[in-house]
Formats: C-alpha cells, sequence, structure tokens
C-alpha cells in the first residue's frame, strides 16, 4: 500500500517530465524513431522489409486523410519504418545512392544471417556509393532505390 500512496503523490504533485526523472533509468521509456517517406506502391515495399530485413508489418491504414500507409517494425525494438502512399501524387526515387539506413550488426552470426535473410527474399547485393561501407558490410536497395546497410561492427560511441 505504501508504493500505491507514493505514486499518487509522486504524480500529483511534480510535473511529469520531473516524474519521468524520478524513476531509475532502467524504468524509463525508451524514445521510439520512426523513419517515414512516401512510395508510390506500398505492396512492393513488403518483399524487402517484412522478408529481406524480418520485419513485422506492425500497422496499417487506408485513406486516412487521402492517404495509405504501412509501417514495419519488431516489438520492442525503438525503431519503425513507415510508408505513405497519396494516390495521384508520383514520387521520385531515392536522390542518391548514398542514402542509407544502416543497422550494426557486431555478432557475426547476426550479420550473416540478416545478408542472407535479404538474399533469400530475393535481393542481391550491391557495391557501395561509399567503398566504406563494403569493408566492413554488405548494401541493399529496396523498389524505390533506397539503400540499407548491415554491417558487421558496432557502433562504440
Amino acid at each position: 500500500m505504501k508504493i500505491y500512496a507514493f505514486l499518487i503523490q509522486l504524480f500529483s504533485v511534480i510535473t511529469p517530465s520531473a516524474a519521468a526523472e524520478a524513476w531509475p533509468p532502467s524504468a524509463r521509456i525508451m524514445p521510439t524513431l520512426r523513419v517515414a517517406r512516401p512510395t508510390n506502391d506500398l505492396k512492393r515495399l513488403i518483399p524487402f522489409y517484412r522478408d529481406g530485413l524480418g520485419l513485422d508489418v506492425i500497422g496499417q491504414f487506408d485513406n486516412h486523410e487521402g492517404f495509405d500507409g504501412m509501417m514495419f517494425g519488431k516489438e520492442g525494438a525503438p525503431y519503425h519504418f513507415e510508408f505513405t502512399l497519396k494516390k495521384g501524387h508520383k514520387v521520385p526515387n531515392a536522390p542518391s545512392e548514398d542514402n542509407l539506413i544502416v543497422f550494426y550488426l557486431p555478432n557475426k552470426d547476426a550479420y550473416n544471417a540478416a545478408v542472407n535473410r535479404m538474399k533469400r527474399a530475393g535481393f542481391a547485393a550491391k557495391r557501395s556509393f561509399n567503398p566504406y561501407w563494403d569493408r566492413g558490410g554488405t548494401t541493399f536497395e529496396d523498389p524505390d532505390g533506397y539503400r540499407l546497410v548491415f554491417f558487421n561492427g558496432a557502433w562504440s560511441k
């Protein structure tokens, strides 16, 4: 009963941001990064993001203020991808081969599994525009020309 009284007191006298700071770091909510962009064909992206990247369709909508959309992610992951389509609006392909999303995969088995899953889904590796990514990673291109890199290494900062 004491913990409930403490929580009621805590949340009734301090601001939401201060209340969040009162919790230990392990209990705080992780922010979520959403990468969102338009496409001309939602269905064409499913094999790449679901079958190749191994994500789940975590949401979708039809005709929401003129837009259809689909989100890919994994339960508990702090990121997901959203793609939207507006009928009658033509979206250009990626502006360059150096528009990248990079997944740092320090575990060699996880890296190999990711590369092999993408290849089994029918996507061939591409030579990177920046040769740095080829030295420790493998690049793939989605149907809209946007690129994704699996990099066998850790981000250290």
